[in-house]
């Protein structure tokens, strides 16, 4: 059975070493998360984490959700398992202390995520989705509705679902036909049916948030008709206690590859009693509120997937025993050496870890912006420019990181070689869990899509070359650094293909718009390859200064080591994504579709 154990000193220094939160730059931001709370904080989760939460990912992948008389059943376990979560007081860590919760800073809360996800993805789901419907609600909700509906879902007494998709739609939303009917008395009559819904229903609470995208009479077709409906699966009273049941139903629970603990559903809304979030016609813009967190939550899952992969692979390797290493035998006395003496598979290892702890670095980098926007007492210039970057790299978060996230898991697999074919080990699991984040929440290929026609474009390209003048300032002022200039050197050729491959498709996207969609994807793993390498050298510098009092470390040694590797392996990649992506897209054009 697969193990997983938070790493928690690779984000202590995230937050403090590399990103340094504690410093007077952020102001009292993050004066409650101290470096001794976060660790307190940190353990106590991550001992959760790995005596509850981890050893009931096999069971409740293999029993998964069962659906009968209209009610869907969660595997064994997870009913305990979800109330020991509420009662530690987790559910509100970063929630509105006006309803209940402790106000810490965002960047606290996705520490922990990934780590629950890293324990159990499918479990993680009831909680992170409940959180997403949060911020919407808590955004652009009356006070009413939020007063009568966050408490309880602040302590996950009720879960939050989001509902999007529809049979006949998908990623354009402006097919929706469900339909809102304004019953005159500030509800609305929901009809309609949602698929692929995650949460869809369980029975770890009383009762179910449901945010649902629908249209009324009086709304044009296509996306600016669409508003924003909150459905709770069993009327509230005004008093707060339930009521009688809403009208809504789950038609089925989907057969699917992964996550098979989390119920996802065939929802359908019968005159389901609806409340407007926000104004008619505002649906998508407010859905998107949560949809951001969404993404930025999905790419959590890609990191926390190859984490808990990497741990049992490298866990395997240090006990596998196959044949001997090309320059010797390693292990002496032993008839065979440990398989993490060949090289291939200590790279694969590396790889792994060098994926980790750059994306682990990249989400906090994110999540501090994010409350800098939130909690910043920075002038507006500040926060406009902590959004720009958000925006920027949230295509990379979601579909970089849970590309490679994915890639990882099965790279994970293979080190075990045919045990990782078996379900005991756990790998195969990991493999199928990891897929879905790169379909769901926006495919992989729509983030691509999203980063080179609106990303790189908005405020004209002015965003794009701020994060440009960012990695070159790194450079022009680390580049006589001699422990160093290896990893700065491969760093500048990086960002020179990056810059070689953004000018191709500022000149020849525009000429022809094939040329900038068949390099999208491409495109995207280049901006995230060399983000990567950015964050390596910034770690690096740190690890060396850190080494200056502390030469015995490490820790920060195998920073420095880690950051040549990904320097030496990973950053020479950029140049092909570069010839790729300028090889633009007549060769597929020409291709005639009968001969596909």
């Amino acid at each position: 059975m697969p193990t997983y154990h938070a790493p928690l000193e690779d984000s202590l220094f995230v937050l403090f070493d590399l990103l340094k939160i504690d410093s007077d730059k952020y102001g009292d931001i993050f004066s409650d998360v101290d470096r001794d709370t976060v660790s307190a904080i940190g353990e106590e989760f991550g001992k959760l984490m790995t005596d509850v939460i981890a050893p009931l990912n096999i069971s409740g992948d293999q029993q998964g959700c069962t659906l009968a008389n209209g009610t869907v059943t969660t595997p064994d376990g997870y009913i305990d398992a979800f109330n020991m979560f509420k009662d530690g007081g987790w559910t509100g860590l970063v929630c509105d202390p006006e309803y209940g919760g402790s106000g810490l800073p965002t960047t606290m809360g996705n520490i922990l995520s990934e780590y629950l996800i890293s324990a159990n993805m499918g479990f993680a789901m009831y909680f992170g989705l409940t959180m997403g419907a949060y911020a919407a609600i808590h955004t652009c909700a009356s006070d009413e509705l939020k007063a009568k509906y966050l408490p309880k879902m602040v302590a996950c007494d009720w879960t939050g679902t989001m509902n999007l998709t529809e049979p006949h739609c998908g990623t354009d939303l402006g097919l929706i036909r469900t339909k809102a009917v304004d019953n005159g008395d500030d509800s609305f009559a929901i009809t309609g049916t949602k698929i692929f819904i995650s949460a869809g229903d369980h029975d770890l609470a009383e009762n179910i948030i449901h945010l649902v995208l629908a249209r009324t009479d009086d709304m044009p077709e296509g996306v600016k008709g669409l508003s924003l409906f909150l459905v709770p699966k069993i009327n509230v009273k005004d008093d707060g206690t339930l009521g009688d049941p809403n009208h809504v139903s789950v038609g089925s629970i989907e057969e699917k590859m992964g996550i098979h603990s989390n119920s996802t559903c065939v929802m359908n809304f019968d005159g389901s009693q609806g409340y407007l979030i926000g104004e008619k016609g505002n649906g998508l813009k407010n859905m998107f509120i949560m949809m951001n967190e969404a993404r930025l939550g999905v790419g959590i899952q890609g990191l926390a997937m190859s984490e808990v992969a990497f741990q049992n692979a490298r866990e395997y390797a240090l006990d596998r025993r196959q044949g001997k290493a090309a320059t010797g035998q390693k292990d002496e006395g032993e008839v065979a050496d440990r398989i993490i003496h060949h090289a291939n598979i200590k790279s694969q290892l590396m790889s792994m870890r060098c994926f980790n702890e750059a994306s682990r670095a990249l989400v906090g980098e994110i999540s501090v912006l994010t409350d800098v926007i939130h909690y910043g007492k920075d002038d507006d210039k500040v926060k406009e420019a902590a959004k720009d970057r958000i925006n920027l790299l949230t295509p990379i978060v979601k579909g970089f990181l849970t590309d490679k996230g994915f890639d990882n898991a099965v790279v994970a697999q293979q080190i075990f070689g045919g045990h990782g074919y078996i379900t005991e080990h756990g790998m195969e699991q990991f493999v199928r869990d990891a897929r879905i984040a790169m379909l769901y929440e926006g495919t992989n290929d729509i983030q691509a899509l999203d980063l080179i026609s609106r990303k790189l474009p908005a405020k004209h390209g002015q965003t794009v070359m701020a994060y440009l003048q960012d990695i070159g300032g790194f450079i022009e002022a680390n580049q006589e650094n001699e422990e160093l200039k290896d990893i700065v050197a491969a760093l500048q050729k990086s960002a020179e293909a990056l810059q070689g491959a953004l000018g191709y498709l500022m000149e020849h996207g525009q000429k022809n718009p094939d040329n900038a969609v068949a390099a999208a994807h491409d495109f995207m793993h280049l901006m995230g390859t060399v983000t990567f390498g950015h964050i390596w050298a910034k770690m690096a510098l740190v690890a060396q200064e850190k080494l200056a009092d502390d030469a015995d470390n490490d820790f920060y040694k195998s920073k420095i080591i880690l950051a040549k590797y990904y320097a030496n392996k990973h950053l020479p990649e950029a140049k092909g994504f570069q010839v790729k992506i300028m090889s633009g897209a007549d060769v597929i054009t020409a291709m005639p579709l009968e001969l596909i």
